[in-house]
């Protein structure tokens, strides 16, 4: 049999372990000959710019390499399948590609968009009686996939912002005067992200002091009167804020046009938080935004997350190999102390198009803050770290 892999949606420094875990296990099943890799998506099935992974991946030292690469070796893309019964046209072009290269399995790495992907062509391909089978594989730095305890890619960019918010609370205390450093963090309709921030207080360090999560109800009047609070108490106080959290007064968000799946694609909340601190409170006020660096910092990345990356890629292939189609790999924890996970699976469309948000229950009351409760969620995930492969200093990366 022949096997087809793809990468979709927004990149992370954990999806080529998980593309990895798909090429290795493969080359260990006997049942398995060819395996393919889809250039940007699924756009390269229905444009047919495949490559043969055989001929790329020749040794250990290639995996280890893509394993510590970030961003999408294979490339991503945005592609919404449109619902077959009013528009067949890009299935019919899938349909050909996977007969023209003999491909029974394809498995695509990404979100909940993904997940509607592998849902759409599972029950298109189902209804025509094809043996062809789909399998889907988790990742998103958002750590919004339900069914799922966590995604692949969550773990190394919390890690990523753990560690530079520590930074930045080192840079801001220098100076003795009163400021308010603003810390803008992804987070699109989860704060998963931004509430990693909490993590810090494991090693005693009680920053950031304000925590704003899209899952609050965010009010101007009441951050300006948090902030007052806390700058009565300290001179510096770090604010972490998801991006996606919303204004409630005139002060217009900032985004631009949606992409296709009818996401926002936001930023710059950080920046008119500063502005409001400069001129209703008028200390000194800075806002930083981490943007894409969460999802490409690959330099300290976790090695949990990377181990596991690579694992649900090899579930992936074992459960094709048992016949499953229409499904997504899920981790499901076990134990926190020592940490323990198990892998199953369940239907792509349980997953398609929803959300998971941050538990409101680990939230204060004032919807400002996130409690101690949820520190032991997110140390296993930030655990270990991974050696860089370099060359003249420089981290090596792997391309195909």
């Amino acid at each position: 049999m022949n096997i087809a892999v793809a990468q979709s949606g927004g990149p992370t420094c954990a999806i080529n372990a998980s593309l990895a875990g798909v090429v290795r296990q493969a080359f260990k099943e006997e049942k398995i000959e060819k395996v393919f890799g889809s250039r940007n998506g699924i756009e390269g099935i229905i444009c047919d710019n495949l490559v043969l992974l055989n001929d790329v991946m020749k040794n250990d030292g290639d995996f280890e390499l893509l394993i510590r690469t970030p961003s999408s070796a294979l490339g991503s893309c945005r592609y919404k399948l449109p619902d077959y019964r009013t528009d067949d046209a890009p299935y019919l072009k899938i349909e050909e590609c996977l007969k023209k290269h003999s491909i029974d399995v394809f498995f695509y790495i990404g979100g909940n968009d993904s997940m509607d992907t592998v849902a759409k062509l599972d029950e298109y391909f189902s209804k025509k009686g094809s043996d062809v089978r789909f399998i889907g594989i988790p990742k998103t730095i958002d750590n919004d996939l339900v069914e799922t305890d966590h995604t692949p890619g969550f773990g190394s960019a919390a890690k990523y912002v753990l560690t530079t918010t520590n930074e930045i609370i080192r840079d801001t205390s220098v100076y003795d005067l009163k400021s308010v450093m603003i810390i803008e963090i992804m987070g699109r309709q989860a704060g998963w992200l931004a509430a990693s921030t909490v993590a810090l207080r494991a090693n005693g360090i009680n920053k950031p002091q304000l925590i704003y999560l899209p899952e609050g109800d965010f009010k101007v009047e009441s951050f300006i009167e948090d902030v007052k609070h806390e700058l009565s108490k300290e001179n510096v106080v770090i604010i972490a804020v998801s991006e996606g959290i919303e204004l409630d007064d005139d002060t217009a968000q900032v985004t631009s046009r949606p992409d296709g799946f009818g996401h926002k694609n936001l930023g710059g909340i950080g920046k008119q938080l500063e502005n409001i601190v400069k001129d209703r409170i008028g200390c000194k006020v800075r806002s930083v935004e981490l943007n894409v660096l969460q999802r490409c910092a690959s330099h300290f990345a976790s090695r949990t997350d990377l181990e596991e990356a690579e694992e649900v890629g090899a579930q992936a292939v074992k459960q094709a190999l048992s016949g499953a189609s229409g499904v997504m790999i899920t981790i499901e924890r076990i134990n926190d102390k020592p940490y323990k996970v198990d892998y199953k699976a369940v239907e792509a469309k349980k997953v398609a198009n929803n959300e998971k948000p941050f538990c409101k229950e680990w939230l204060n009351e004032k919807k400002n803050n996130v409690l101690d409760d949820a520190i032991g969620y997110f140390l296993p995930l930030i655990e270990g770290e991974v050696t860089m492969i370099t060359e003249n200093g420089i981290p090596l990366h792997f391309e195909i």
